[in-house]
């Protein structure tokens, strides 16, 4: 399985959140014996993320594919087969909505990313873009997938493995200078990378020269970005990442800027990729 394939006991919760006790149309038909296929189609042009979990859902609902399915990370046009699924209409019911409705969310934040990352790379190949991680609470892993799916990469999976030092955070020091702050965060963890989010050119310079080895930049507009990249000194090893507002229409300019990293939120907010459903009878 992929590592970043939701497991099992995610998926089951998943199924049993929409049908706890069962599906009660099919059982009060008395259909869900009986045999049938669905299949999944990419309605419009779109980044695939999300397949692997939805044949991993049949499966755990006792449901096959005889056919290949396609895979995440994949482009796919309307019209485009994703995955057909056989078994009873029990089954096929408990699955249908819920596997639908993930791969719609997740290749519409696959879709959006891939759009920013291309967007980037017109202005500079070599940059970086990186997702927040303000993603609908609860949905981290399969919204990391996503990200991951259309070429970018988690700006902090969790409070606990990055050092960011905000405002909000440096507010409680004093009066300690900007590089007594850089030995202290550097001196407990080692092998972090120090960031640190400022608010004016002025502020931006201070920390580079203190050792920050990253500045987040919130909401600067690119000519502020390449105002503050020349700035620098001859040499500067501080890496430069543009936060706030970044999405497709803007992506290109502040690469052209100068700015090493992209930080997006965009993607988990885009529209979901509409997934068309059939069910027929065998």
């Amino acid at each position: 399985m992929n590592p970043y394939s939701l497991n099992d006991a995610e998926l089951d919760a998943l199924l049993r959140d929409d049908a706890p006790c069962g599906d009660a149309t099919t059982f009060a038909l008395g259909i869900g014996h009986l045999p049938g296929r669905m299949a999944f189609r990419a309605r419009s042009d779109m980044l695939l993320c999300g397949a692997e979990e939805a044949l991993r859902m049949g499966e755990l609902r006792g449901l096959r594919t005889s056919e290949a399915v396609r895979t995440s990370g994949e482009r796919l046009a309307a019209g485009e087969t994703i995955l057909t699924l056989e078994g009873d209409a029990a089954a096929l019911h408990a699955v249908w909505k819920t596997a639908q409705t993930l791969m719609e969310y997740l290749s519409g934040i696959a879709t959006a990313t891939a759009g920013i990352v291309a967007a980037a790379r017109r202005g500079n190949p070599e940059i970086g873009v990186a997702c927040t991680r303000k993603n609908f609470p609860g949905t981290k892993a399969a919204a990391i997938k996503a990200v991951l799916c259309g070429g970018a990469s988690p700006h902090r999976l969790s409070l606990s493995e990055t050092l960011l030092a905000f405002a909000e955070h440096r507010c409680f020091l004093g009066n300690e200078a900007p590089a007594d702050t850089v030995r202290r965060l550097r001196r407990q963890w080692p092998e972090r990378a120090v960031v640190v989010e400022v608010s004016d050119e002025a502020e931006a310079l201070r920390w580079q020269q203190a050792g920050a080895d990253i500045l987040q930049l919130e909401k600067w507009p690119p000519e502020a970005v390449d105002r503050i990249r020349r700035a620098f000194p001859a040499g500067a090893t501080t890496r430069i990442a543009a936060a706030g507002g970044i999405n497709s229409a803007n992506a290109e300019a502040y690469a052209r800027a100068g700015a090493d990293i992209l930080v997006t939120s965009a993607p988990y907010f885009a529209p979901p990729r509409d997934v068309a459903v059939t069910i027929s009878a065998l």
